[in-house]
C-alpha cells in the first residue's frame, strides 16, 4: 500500500527522515546567490546546497580548497534570502573544521548566525567525529558526506569513483554507520558503486543523498550550473543535462552584440 505524498511548506532535517520513511525521494541542488536559489526554492527542490563547488563555478578555481568561510557565508546569506521553502544547508570550507573541534564549532556557528543557514555539512568520517559532535552537541544540524570527498583531493589525486575496493568500502560503511549514530540527520555519498550506496542507504534509518552513487539511495543532488549546461566542458557519467544553457545564453549574448552594434537595440518602443 502506497504512503500519501505529505505536503511540506518548510522543510527541516525532520521532513528528509520522513521523506526516507515514507518512501519519497529527496530531491537537492546547489545554489549560490539569490536570483538562482529563488528559482529552486520556487520549483520545489526539497534541499538547497550552498557548497564549496562555488570555488570552481563561481569563482573559477581549479579544486573546492582556496574558497574561504567568509566567502561561503556570503554565499549562504544571499541564498537564505530568497528561500521560503527549501532546507539550506551549506558546506564548511576547507581548512574550517579538520584539525580542531573548537574551531569546527566557531565556523559552523558563524555560517548559522550571519546566514541564517538550517544546516551545515562536513566531508569525511571517523577523522573528524570530534568536530562533527562539538558541532552538534552546540544544536547544530550536520550533514555527513563520505566517498569522494573533494576537499581531500590532493590526498586522492584523482576525482574517480571510491570504494571500489573491499577495504575501503567497509570503512565507508562504518563512516556512515557512526555518522547516524552521533546524531547526523543525513549523508551525502559522493562518487562510489551504486551497489554499495544502496547498501548503505538500507543499513541507516537518516536519508543517504547521492550524487554518482545510483538510483538506490534516498535522494539525488546536483550542482545547478552542471544540470543547466552552463559547465558546458564538464561530462561525468552520472551528469544529466536538462538544459543546454551554454548555448542558449551565448546566442543570446551574441544577438544582444549584434543588435547593439546595428543600433536596432533599443527601438523606438525601448526607450522614454
Amino acid at each position: 500500500m502506497s504512503v500519501a505524498k505529505k505536503e511540506y511548506k518548510r522543510i527541516t532535517t525532520k521532513s528528509l527522515v520522513e521523506m526516507k520513511s515514507n518512501g519519497e525521494k529527496i530531491s537537492m541542488l546547489t545554489a549560490y546567490d539569490y536570483s538562482m536559489a529563488k528559482i529552486v526554492d520556487g520549483a520545489g527542490i526539497d534541499a538547497i546546497l550552498v557548497g564549496d563547488s562555488a570555488s570552481n563555478v563561481m569563482a573559477g578555481h581549479e579544486t573546492t580548497l582556496p574558497i574561504t568561510l567568509d566567502q561561503m557565508i556570503y554565499h549562504a546569506a544571499s541564498v537564505v534570502r530568497a528561500v521560503e521553502r527549501s532546507l539550506v544547508v551549506v558546506d564548511l570550507p576547507f581548512g574550517s573544521y579538520q584539525s580542531d573541534p573548537k574551531e569546527a564549532l566557531r565556523s559552523a556557528i558563524r555560517i548559522m548566525k550571519e546566514s541564517g543557514a538550517h544546516a551545515v555539512k562536513l566531508e569525511g568520517g571517523k577523522e573528524i567525529k570530534d568536530s562533527i559532535k562539538r558541532i552538534l552537541h552546540a544544536g547544530i544540524p550536520v550533514m555527513g558526506h563520505l566517498g569522494l570527498t573533494p576537499q581531500s583531493i590532493y590526498k586522492f589525486g584523482t576525482y574517480t569513483v571510491r570504494a571500489k575496493e573491499e577495504e575501503e568500502a567497509e570503512k565507508l560503511k562504518s563512516d556512515a554507520l557512526m555518522l547516524q549514530k552521533i546524531g547526523c540527520f543525513a549523508v551525502v555519498l559522493e562518487k562510489v558503486p551504486a551497489k554499495l550506496a544502496k547498501e548503505v542507504a538500507q543499513s541507516l534509518s537518516i536519508p543517504v543523498i547521492g550524487i554518482g552513487a545510483g538510483n538506490g539511495v534516498d535522494g539525488q543532488v546536483l550542482v545547478v550550473h552542471d544540470m543547466l549546461g552552463m559547465t558546458h566542458e564538464f561530462h561525468p557519467r552520472f551528469l544529466r543535462r536538462y538544459l543546454d544553457l551554454y548555448s542558449e545564453m551565448t546566442r543570446a549574448f551574441e544577438n544582444y552584440h549584434q543588435d547593439v552594434k546595428t543600433g536596432d537595440f533599443p527601438s523606438e518602443k525601448e526607450q522614454y
